[in-house]
């Protein structure tokens, strides 16, 4: 792999791979494979394993906090190669118990997400394995080698989130209504009815704390209402074409139940909340740990979500990862150019 190269400008990324000549994602596969992990703490993670049994392993580090994973994150890996690993964090997808169901968040932190991969990672009998990850997934992704580096053979991260304040503040707190005024009004509706323009609006106003109460109300209907305005915020935003890639993920927000976007949003402002819980071992402060590890880093030039200064920080940090900057895109997997060059990466990962 080489140690080095960033396709920084935008015509390097659209001149060496036009759309025709983009990759489309492997073809659908079921699991061989699942079960559910006790981790302790009266939480149960589902895991699944698909592709060759006995093959390279990955794991799929999905994004949120909170979003879970569906089938369409198989179809990143060459299933003839890749033992391809997904599993559902802490309160959210198929693990139990379920946030919207009431599960205890005080025990849904950063730390124990690192944990609960680790002893993934041991039950399943492995030495190491290949770690991909996007958006939160690559703050976690990050985390997880910091704290065990001897057990990944590299990374392979996408819409790099360093779960920096500086970050929450950009999207959730008004920077990135400069962009989307009209979604932003979407947002903020559940604030303003819960406590009047004028509060909203006025300087020092804190989004995330606000949505917090809601969030956890007591009030069914409000807390739906706040967390579809959440999540939907976060959805309609994610690609610099809507809809253009909406088969790979949960792009459609008319396609979201009120049980993914309870857990999503909770999950996530729980973190956002406390900074992710990285107070004192932020992701850039940290980067000697692990520095000697190969890694390939995808951003879209567009991300609103999580601006792609985030990635050049990574990499400047981390001289031996590689870094693409793909000129048409935003923040989502599912979009063409942010698929081709993970799938180009992945397979660059084979043995």
């Amino acid at each position: 792999m080489a140690s080095h190269r960033v396709d920084a400008r935008p015509q390097d990324s659209v001149a060496s791979e036009g759309s025709a000549r983009r990759r489309a994602p492997y073809p659908e596969i079921e699991p061989h494979e699942s079960g559910m992990l006790d981790v302790g703490d009266g939480q149960q993670l589902h895991w699944e394993c698909s592709g060759r049994p006995d093959g390279t392993p990955v794991v799929f580090v999905h994004g949120g906090p909170g979003g879970g994973t569906n089938p369409a994150h198989r179809r990143m890996f060459d299933p003839s190669v890749y033992r391809i690993i997904l599993v559902d964090q802490r309160g959210c997808g198929r693990s139990v118990p379920h946030v919207a169901d009431g599960a205890d968040l005080s025990v849904n932190t950063t730390w124990h997400l690192v944990a609960d991969l680790e002893r993934l990672r041991e039950h399943l009998g492995l030495h190491q394995w290949l770690v991909f990850g996007g958006s939160w997934g690559s703050t976690l992704a990050l985390a997880y080698a910091q704290e065990h580096p001897d057990r990944v053979r590299g990374l392979v991260l996408r819409g790099i989130f360093l779960c920096r304040p500086s970050e929450i503040d950009w999207f959730y707190r008004g920077g990135a209504a400069h962009l989307f005024p009209d979604v932003w009004e979407g947002y903020l509706a559940p604030l303003l009815a819960a406590d009047g323009p004028e509060a909203v609006h006025r300087p020092g106003y804190d989004h995330v704390a606000a949505y917090h109460r809601l969030l956890h109300c007591g009030d069914p209907e409000t807390e739906v209402a706040a967390a579809r305005a959440w999540t939907t915020w976060e959805t309609s935003t994610s690609m610099l074409l809507p809809r253009q890639a909406a088969p790979m993920g949960t792009a459609d927000p008319d396609g979201i139940s009120d049980r993914f976007a309870l857990a999503f949003a909770r999950i996530e402002n729980h973190y956002f909340s406390h900074d992710a819980f990285l107070k004192g071992a932020a992701i850039l402060d940290r980067m000697d740990r692990i520095s000697h590890l190969p890694a390939v880093i995808v951003h879209g030039r567009y991300d609103v979500v999580c601006p792609v200064a985030n990635a050049w920080e990574l990499h400047a940090a981390w001289p031996g990862s590689e870094l693409h900057i793909v000129a048409d895109a935003g923040h989502a997997m599912s979009e063409p150019g942010i698929t081709h060059h993970l799938l180009e990466a992945t397979d660059r990962f084979r043995p």
